[in-house]
C-alpha cells in the first residue's frame, strides 16, 4: 500500500515570520504612543478625539455657490470672524464662547464645518449669517445644523463602550467555548491587534489632521472585531482538520499548508469585501467617508493578522 503524498505548500508563511512579528509590533508601539499622546492632548483629553456624537454641541455645515472655482478659504479666517461675533442671549444667559470653535475648510474651499458649543436656533442663525457675509452666498439646501445636548452626548458614548465591551466579551466567551485555549487566546490576540492598530490610526489622525470619532466609529469597531475572528477561525479550521492528514510533519509545516491552501480564499473575501468600501470612500460623502476609512483599515488589518500572526504565532506557543 503506497504512503500518500504530504502536499507540499506554494507560500511558506513560516519563512516570514519574523517580519510579520516585528511589522505589527511596530505597529502596536505606533498605535499605543498615538493613544497616549492624544490622552496627554490638553485639547482632547482622551485616547481618540470624540466627536460631536460623545460631547455635545452644535454643528454647522455649510455650501458655498461659487461656481467652478471658489476663492481661497483658510479655517484662521473664519474662526476670527467667529471670535468677534455677539451671539443673542438665550433666556437672560451669556452667549457661548466661540473662541474654541473648530471650523474645516473642505473641498477645495467649497463646504465648511463649523463645530460650536450648544447654540440655540437664533445664535445658529447668526453665525450662519456672519459667515455668508464673509464667504459669499450659501446654498440653503445644502445648509445643516445639528445639534446634540451634552446629557444625550454621555448617553451616546457610555451605551457605544458598552456595546463594545459586551461585543467583545460575546465573542471571547464564544471563542473560548468552541476551540482550544491555544487556539481561542491567538484569536483573541488577533481582535485585540486589529482593534488596536484601527484606533491608533485615528488617533494619529486626531492630532495631527482634527479627525474625530463619533457613533459610527464603534460600530466599525465592532464589525472589525467580528470579521478578524471569522477570518483567523477559518484559518485555524484548515489547521484542525488537516491534523490527521498532516501528523507526520511538524507544526510548523502544517501552518504552512494551512495558511496556503485558505490564502486564495482569505484574500478574494478581503478583495470582495473592500471593494464597496473604496466605492464608499470616494462616492460616498461626507457622512459616510471616516466610517469606511475605519472599516477599511480594520478589515485590510484583520486580513493580515489572520494571515501573518495567529498561525505563525501558534507552533512557537504550542512548543511552550
Amino acid at each position: 500500500m503506497s504512503t500518500p503524498t504530504l502536499p507540499s505548500p506554494r507560500f511558506r508563511i513560516s519563512r516570514y515570520r519574523l517580519l510579520a512579528w516585528w511589522g505589527s509590533g511596530l505597529a502596536c508601539v505606533l498605535s499605543v504612543v498615538g493613544l497616549v499622546l492624544c490622552w496627554l492632548n490638553p485639547s482632547i483629553g482622551a485616547p481618540l478625539r470624540p466627536g460631536l456624537d460623545f460631547t455635545g454641541g452644535t454643528q454647522i455645515q455649510l455650501e458655498r455657490q461659487c461656481g467652478e472655482s471658489c476663492s481661497n478659504l483658510t479655517s484662521a479666517e473664519i474662526s476670527a470672524t467667529l471670535v468677534k461675533l455677539s451671539l443673542p442671549e438665550a433666556d437672560g444667559a451669556s452667549p457661548p464662547n466661540l473662541s474654541a470653535a473648530g471650523v474645516q475648510v473642505l473641498d477645495q474651499g467649497r463646504s465648511l464645518m463649523l463645530r460650536l458649543p450648544d447654540l440655540n436656533p437664533d445664535q445658529a442663525g447668526a453665525v450662519v449669517a456672519a459667515v455668508q457675509q464673509q464667504v459669499g452666498p450659501l446654498n440653503s439646501a445644502a445648509t445643516s445644523v445639528n445639534t446634540i445636548g451634552p446629557t444625550l452626548g454621555d448617553q451616546l458614548l457610555k451605551g457605544s463602550l458598552i456595546s463594545l465591551l459586551v461585543s467583545f466579551a460575546a465573542i471571547a466567551v464564544y471563542i473560548s467555548f468552541r476551540y482550544d485555549r491555544l487556539f481561542a487566546a491567538l484569536a483573541l490576540l488577533c481582535l485585540a491587534h486589529d482593534v488596536l492598530i484601527t484606533c491608533g490610526v485615528f488617533a494619529w489622525l486626531g492630532i495631527l489632521a482634527g479627525i474625530e470619532v463619533d457613533s459610527l466609529f464603534a460600530v466599525s469597531l465592532i464589525t472589525v472585531a467580528g470579521y478578524s475572528v471569522t477570518d483567523t477561525v477559518v484559518v485555524f479550521d484548515r489547521i484542525r482538520e488537516q491534523k490527521t492528514v498532516l501528523r507526520e510533519l511538524p507544526l510548523s509545516e502544517q501552518v504552512d499548508v494551512a495558511v496556503d491552501a485558505t490564502l486564495t480564499r482569505s484574500l478574494y473575501t478581503s478583495l470582495t469585501t473592500l471593494l464597496p468600501l473604496v466605492a464608499l470612500i470616494f462616492f460616498g460623502g461626507s457622512t459616510l467617508f471616516w466610517f469606511a476609512v475605519a472599516l477599511t483599515v480594520g478589515i485590510a488589518v484583520g486580513s493580515w493578522s489572520s494571515i501573518g500572526i495567529a498561525p505563525t504565532l501558534l507552533p512557537v506557543l504550542a512548543r511552550r
